[in-house]
């Protein structure tokens, strides 16, 4: 057996351990994008009161 067969079977445990990285991984790629989102929207709020309170 190879080294890399050796890890990629992480001792038995694979059926295990790599469907917890795929779900970590989708979970920070989630929480980032909702993270890039939030901020966006909050960016497009303060322009919008900035231009607000130059109005008037």
């Amino acid at each position: 057996m190879s080294d890399w067969q050796t890890f990629l079977e992480m001792g038995g445990y694979a059926a295990f351990v790599w469907p917890a990285y795929g779900v970590s991984v989708v979970a920070l790629a989630a929480f980032a994008l909702w993270s890039w989102r939030e901020m966006k929207r909050a960016e497009r709020l303060v322009d919008l009161n900035e231009r607000a309170s130059r109005d008037d």
